[in-house]
């Protein structure tokens, strides 16, 4: 399918139908709609939503008829589902594998910020890999039983490398983004509204009509202005990108061998590894 590069100039009808897991929609006046599902349920995480995400950020990043975009999930959950490859018992990761997977990490996230588009997040539900995508939106709207966590790195016996660790300390504070990484700790809809990092929290089946009614409102404004702002929003994190994003991949990738359950250099867990409450006692 080939790789991200840097955006260039791209139409709706290009990209529209390309990526399985991410379903499309795009409104006249520039509004689009990108929900992640699996065969029209929950989102799945694995390598194909892995790589897909980053070449989709790239296709949006290109299309300047977008001017709002939502971002949101399926079901019961936003981003919490692991693909089969993860319940591997073992494995050794290549080197070509390791260096593959950080530079579509490494993209996904660079992708993402070079959008114009305002982003609003619709967080639908737990969000356990990759939260910080979510937080990196300029408007962050989560249901009521949605909760960040970050299962993906820290509790799996790998250091944070490829995103998480920039985003969380900017959004929720450097020592609530410690803790909240070493302990797996997840963060309520409501924790996360008390701590700034979330703007409305509200029953799910209003959270989507909530995100096209803000998405409406910024239409008010010019396509310039949308896209000049959101340029000032993400400025923070793409300075962050530049001089820490490729050392935190490199800190997570050598360290690849010890994933659990892929790898070693860990004392067997006393309950599942991805068990959302994995950091209690």
């Amino acid at each position: 399918r080939g790789g991200p590069t840097v955006p260039r100039l791209t139409k709706f009808e290009e990209y529209r139908d390309r990526y399985p897991d991410f379903a499309l929609e795009k409104t006249d006046d520039g509004i689009l709609l990108i929900r992640m599902h699996r065969d029209g349920g929950p989102a799945v995480w694995d390598e194909r939503t892995h790589h897909d995400m980053a070449n989709l950020f790239n296709d949006v990043a290109g299309d300047r008829d977008v001017l709002v975009a939502i971002y949101t999930g399926t079901g019961e959950s936003f981003n919490a589902n692991w693909g089969s490859e993860h319940a591997r018992s073992s494995f050794k990761a290549p080197a070509e594998w390791a260096e593959e997977m950080g530079w579509y990490g490494r993209l996904r996230h660079l992708n993402m910020l070079e959008i114009d588009a305002i982003m609003i997040a619709a967080v639908n539900g737990p969000s356990n890999i990759h939260s910080e995508l979510a937080l990196m939106c300029d408007v962050v709207l989560a249901s009521d039983d949605a909760y960040f966590q970050d299962m993906a790195h820290f509790p799996r016996n790998l250091s944070p490398g490829d995103g998480v660790q920039n985003i969380w300390p900017l959004v929720l504070g450097r020592n609530r983004y410690r803790y909240a990484q070493l302990m797996g700790q997840k963060i309520t809809a409501q924790m996360a509204l008390e701590w700034g990092a979330v703007n409305e929290v509200l029953p799910k089946a209003q959270l989507l009509d909530r995100a096209w009614e803000i998405a409406r409102y910024l239409l008010r404004f010019s396509p310039i202005v949308l896209r000049h702002t959101r340029r000032t929003f993400v400025q923070e994190f793409k300075r962050a990108a530049v001089n820490d994003l490729g050392y935190g991949q490199t800190m997570e990738l050598l360290g690849m061998t010890q994933f659990t359950p892929f790898g070693g250099g860990m004392r067997p867990l006393d309950r599942a590894w991805n068990d959302p409450d994995l950091w209690k006692k």
